[in-house]
This record gives structure tokens, sequence and C-alpha cells, in this order.
């Protein structure tokens, strides 16, 4: 079977796939959820004239000439607005967020007057519209302010209630259900047998998805048996999961029977193999409603699969509209040599520099099997298929990982 190119992988991964079902959630379940359609003020803000300062609502002609004698007629405070107007020679109390008064059209902070009884003396001009906030200055009622398909932020929450909406129009959250195949594996703290190792991919694939705004379910590990693998995926079809993640197992050895279990699950598989390094051995297809991807097991591999697919396919379910990780710009810090037939991604870490595109340095060790490397390093430097050498202080494409 040829290697399929990446382009073409990704785009099977994502064909067909629509954004989750929609749900009306409180603002407190609301945070880095998709909005499922565009959010219109219902108010406008703020709905009247109101004061900035602490200080008297005047009228700007009537202190034109300082000082400037006028009567108090009232007071003006948050939430309480003043039922009369202000005329000439008159000033209203006013405090910050209060309504300005009819017939005042500007506010004189309270450090410029002196206040004996009800006449205060004004010891500053003050131009109209100074120390007022606009009926309106922040936002009007039926201005679209936040998009469908944004991720709603912290900031987001807080113009979303000042819009006045009691409640937010957002996607589901994908259900995504982790399987670590593999008779070596043991959890981590164990005593190790001869021939065993720890099992780890899943810790960092679990916070990718959930960074990613997805559920989790995990359903631990399976021996390398045909029949505990078909058991894994009907658990993961049972637990209503939008997307099943394996691990391990991928490859056509005599004990990868993910492939197997697969085929006899009735999963009809769209990719397997993809021209890349690493994660050649990966598979994605489809069962019913649930996607399917089959991971590598050595754990960069994995990691890497995982960034490059799993990512956009959540993203996509959630109805995000940046569903691809954005390619960046960087310098090499040392030589590439030419690449093979595999779109390479190779772990480096980033240095910035003043004024200049950040500095790309790979890792020394570009094992699959090595997550100190992977750990260290901030970014997948792209190397396309068959790319000549690169020199020391050429650009080159990265993308930047999780921090």
């Amino acid at each position: 079977m040829a290697l399929m190119p990446v382009t073409d992988a990704l785009a099977a991964v994502l064909s067909a796939v629509e954004a989750l079902a929609v749900e009306s959630v409180p603002f407190d379940d609301a945070f880095r959820r998709v909005l499922a359609s565009d959010l219109a003020a219902r108010r406008s803000q703020p709905p009247a004239a109101m004061s900035a300062m602490d200080g008297y609502a005047v009228r700007a002609d009537d202190i034109a000439t300082i000082p400037a004698s006028l009567t108090v007629i009232g007071e003006v405070a948050a939430g309480r607005p003043f039922d009369g107007a202000v005329g000439g020679g008159q000033a209203a109390r006013i405090f910050t967020g209060g309504v300005v008064p009819q017939g005042a059209d500007t506010v004189v902070i309270q450090e410029d007057t002196t206040r004996d009884g009800d006449t205060v003396t004004v010891r500053s001009a003050t131009a109209a519209g100074r120390n007022i906030r606009a009926a309106g200055v922040d936002f009007r009622e039926g201005d679209v302010l936040l998009r469908k398909g944004e991720r709603l932020t912290d900031r987001d929450l807080s113009l979303a209630a000042s819009m006045n909406h009691p409640a937010l129009p957002v996607y589901r959250r994908p259900r995504v259900a982790f399987v670590a195949t593999g008779d070596e594996l043991v959890m981590p703290g164990s005593a190790l047998a001869p021939g065993q190792i720890v099992y780890s991919n899943g810790y960092s694939l679990h916070a990718l998805a959930r960074a990613e705004g997805a559920e989790v379910i995990d359903l631990g590990i399976v021996g390398d048996t045909l029949a505990a693998t078909t058991d894994a995926i009907r658990r993961a079809r049972a637990s209503r999961a939008d997307i099943m993640v394996t691990t391990g197992g991928a490859s056509v050895g005599d004990h990868d029977v993910v492939g197997r279990a697969f085929v006899a699950e009735g999963i009809d598989l769209s990719v397997w193999k993809v021209a890349l390094r690493p994660g050649k051995p990966m598979m994605h297809g489809r069962s019913g409603g649930m996607r399917v991807l089959g991971l590598p097991g050595n754990p960069v591999s994995s990691y890497v699969c995982a960034f490059l697919f799993m990512v956009p396919l959540i993203r996509t379910l959630s109805g995000r509209n940046d569903v691809h990780h954005p390619v960046e710009a960087a310098v090499l810090a040392t030589d590439l040599p030419e690449n093979d037939h595999r779109q390479d991604y190779l772990r480096a870490r980033l240095a910035p520099q003043p004024d200049a595109l950040p500095l790309a340095t790979a890792v020394t060790k570009q094992d699959s099997s090595l997550m100190a490397y992977l750990a260290s390093a901030q970014a997948l430097i792209v190397r396309d298929p068959f790319a000549p050498a690169a020199r020391a202080g050429s650009v080159c494409r990265i993308l930047k990982l999780p921090l």
C-alpha cells in the first residue's frame, strides 16, 4: 500500500465531519466553549450617558468663567437617577456610574470644587462632554460582538453578560475515548518485570484533548489480542464516544491487532500508513457516528499524530473556526540534511530574537521513542517530502506546540 500524503490523510480525517449538536449553557459552563451562533447585544452599554467621575453635573456654559458659584439641586448615585433637570446656574452632585441628568453636559471632578451647603464653587473650567461616558459608547443594541465558531474567553463571558444574555448557545463537547494496547504496558509506579514498560502516552493525549475542550473517556489498557481489542471498540461505542483513539498495535506485526480489530468490527479504514515521520502507521476510519484514530505506540509518534490529526478533528466537531494549526516562520539555527519521501516533523526548541524571527534548533535526537526530547521541544519544524538540504540562517516553517 502506497503511503498517503499528510494533506490527503488530514482531508480524509475531516471529510464529512460536522459540528455537534447545539446546547444552551449557563455562563459558568461556557468558558472555552464554542459559540454556535452570532451573538448580538440585547441592550446598549451604557444605556444612558453616565458620569465617569465623582463630582458635579453642570452646564459647560455656566463654568466658562471661573470661579463660578452654582446651586446644588440634587444628587445622583449609580442606580438612583435624578428626576429633575439641571438649569442655568445649577448643579447636581453626581457619583461615578450615575446617569447624567437632563440639562447637564459636563461633569466637574470634585477635586476642582468647594462645597458650602447648597452652593458649590467651581475653580476649573470643564469642556462639554468631559468625564461623561456617552450612551452606547461601548456597544449598541443589535451590535454583533461575538461570532459563531469563536471559542469563548474569560473576557468574552463578561461581554456576553453585559449584552444581557442569560445563557449561551454552544456546541456540545466532543467525547473522546482512549484505549492503549500492549501486553507490555504497566501503570506508572508499578514494579517492572522484564520486557515491561510504563504506560505514558495516554496522559499527554488526554491533556491535549482536554485543552481542546473535549471530554475524555479513559478505557484503559488492553492486551494484544483480537478479542480484547474488539471489546474495547464496543465499549467505546457504548460510551457514546464521538472519537475513539487507540495507541499501539497500528503496524503489521503478528501482535499488531488493532487494524484487524477495526476490520472485524466493520470499521472502514480511509487512512492507513501516512507519508510522515514520526507516525507512519496511523489509521483512520469510521464506525457509524464514531470516528476512529489508530495511533502508533511510540510516544513521540503517538503525540505528533494526535497533534496533527486528533486536534483538528476535535476542533471541527466543536464547531470552531480555527481548525488548523497556524504555520509560522522561524530561522534555522543549524544545517538540516535533505529529506526523503516522507513529510518530516522535527522536534525543535525555539529562542526569541530581538526584532527577528525566532531561532529554531532541531533537537539532537529525533527517535520516536525519546520522550525527554519531545518534552523539551516548543515546536515542530516541517520538512516537505524530498526537501533539499537547508542551511543555518534560512527560513523554515514551524508549528508551535502547546505550552
